[in-house]
């Protein structure tokens, strides 16, 4: 392979959700053009406890023509309006990070300053009863069609996902192969990968390879030793325990995150079990004393053994490097907080649509995916890092680690930003919009001590009335919607429910 032949040959190295994601994708969209062999061996496993998604999965499904109602059935799913953070600002304290608006922005500022001046003038009403998504959560209701925005997410079997996903693969072309890789061979004068070589001496040859083997990352790290950005300094965890127990008699329309001694657990409701799963760091708590903590916290009987993964926080130096492009924990890990694994995948693998090298590989595209990977990746990272630095707990050494820890010139940057003028910015292509950096600052106790001036142009009447008008919307609009299971059972009721 050199760097100006053409790329008809794709292979994907790995299957789960990472590797089936994209050769749907490109099985779908680019087919037509393009041989694509996706080998996977049956005996190693895939994570596949990624089970909460984020809305832009809605773009994902629109490109492939993939209906919501069938999916979510095959799946099992539910629906998911946000994430409830349980004992992340102290024990005891809870608030909602939800998908949607907050309220109504101008042209000046967004809608906060104005609640800010509210909260001064006395309107004690959370920042939450302005956004529909947060009251339904709140309320466990749901319903969406008609021209309603897609703003929710689900809770599915990533396992099933996976499995919806090959189906439409193979449909529209693409092959899969049973194997285990055993040898990456590399081109003696490029460095380029010329062929994976399986167990049995089946010989795989390609132009393009996608690296989708996971945390092992076969074809990216092992073969051509690109490096890694570790993290581990800002995101201490470094280690999940994770179960199945029983359905919940009643799922909600949100992911739990509740936070304990040395990090943080996970149930995520589905129509047939709940996920569950704590994520720790190693370093304050062991292995075993975190299998027994998940037992001691979870609903119902658990449905298999506990598992340990082990994990390392950071990103590849570069995500495409020669021929091969790494999607999916190959190309690196942010801990699983805020639901962003697939978003992630399903980012990457867009971007190699778009960019797609059918006329040869060239460096200046490389060079240019690589950047918006990076630039992108370290947004979701400083989004994380906020829930651990901006606590007030002090009840344990790892939370007094997280407190007192440096942290990114760019996430500092947006803290005192927003503590001094209440301003927060989405900028370019960042996942996470003003909305969510707003509810989670505020969620952990950072407070503006100042507002837009524009908002002083509205007097205290009129603010009120402003702000009461917003609320009564959202009360109308979320009561006018049926209970969250009630909505599943008419809309995509899982066959094996």
């Amino acid at each position: 392979m050199t760097s100006n032949q053409r790329v008809r040959k794709v292979v994907i190295a790995g299957g789960g959700t990472a590797g089936w994601m994209t050769a749907a994708a490109l099985a779908k969209l680019l087919g037509k053009n393009l041989d694509i062999t996706l080998v996977e061996s049956e005996v190693i496993g895939t994570v596949g406890v990624g089970e909460a998604t984020i809305p832009s999965l809605h773009l994902f499904h629109q490109l492939l023509g993939i209906d919501e109602r069938e999916v979510m059935a095959y799946t099992n799913a539910t629906f998911k309006l946000g994430i409830s953070f349980e004992n992340w600002k102290a024990v005891g304290e809870d608030y909602i990070h939800s998908f949607g608006d907050a309220g109504q922005d101008c042209w000046a500022c967004n809608f906060s300053h104005f609640w800010v001046k509210g909260l001064q003038q006395g309107i004690q009403q959370e920042i939450g009863d302005y956004c529909v998504e947060h009251r339904a959560a709140r309320e466990g209701r749901f319903a969406t069609g008609g021209r309603q925005k897609r703003t929710h997410a689900y809770h599915f079997d990533a396992s099933l996902y996976a499995k919806y996903l090959r189906a439409l693969a193979e449909k529209c072309g693409a092959t899969r192969v049973e194997g285990k890789i055993c040898e990456v061979q590399l081109d003696r004068d490029s460095g380029y990968i010329q062929a994976l070589l399986l167990e049995g001496g089946a010989r795989l040859e390609g132009d393009l390879f996608i690296d989708c083997s996971g945390f092992r990352g076969l074809l990216i790290d092992k073969a051509l030793h690109t490096g890694y950005h570790d993290w581990g300094h800002w995101l201490p965890c470094d280690r999940a325990v994770a179960v199945q127990t029983s359905k919940s008699v009643n799922p909600v329309p949100y992911t739990r995150s509740i936070a304990r001694e040395s990090g943080w657990q996970w149930r995520i409701p589905l129509q047939t079990r709940t996920g569950n799963g704590l994520v720790f760091c190693s370093h304050y708590q062991s292995e075993e004393e975190a299998r027994q903590q998940l037992l001691n916290n979870v609903e119902g009987e658990a449905l298999i053994e506990p598992r340990v993964i082990p994990f390392r926080t950071g990103t590849r130096r570069q995500h495409w490097n020669k021929n091969c492009v790494a999607v999916g924990l190959s190309g690196g890990f942010i801990e699983p907080l805020e639901s962003t694994s697939i978003h992630l995948i399903q980012r990457s693998i867009i971007r190699l649509l778009t960019m797609f090298p059918a006329q040869g590989i060239k460096q200046v595209d490389i060079d240019e995916f690589n950047k918006m990977v990076l630039d992108e990746t370290e947004n979701v990272r400083d989004f994380i890092i906020l829930h651990y630095k901006l606590t007030d707990r002090e009840d344990t050494e790892f939370w007094r680690y997280c407190r007192a820890m440096d942290i990114p010139d760019s996430l500092a940057h947006r803290m005192e930003m927003f503590r001094e003028s209440g301003r927060v910015y989405k900028y370019g292509e960042e996942l996470f919009g003003e909305t969510s950096w707003l509810q989670v600052m505020l969620g952990q106790g950072l407070m503006p001590s100042s507002y837009h001036p524009i908002a002083d142009m509205m007097s205290e009447h009129e603010l009120a009335s402003f702000l009461a008008g917003i609320r009564n919307q959202v009360r109308s609009t979320v009561d006018s919607w049926p209970p969250h299971m009630e909505f599943i059972d008419h809309y995509c009721k899982s066959a094996a429910c």
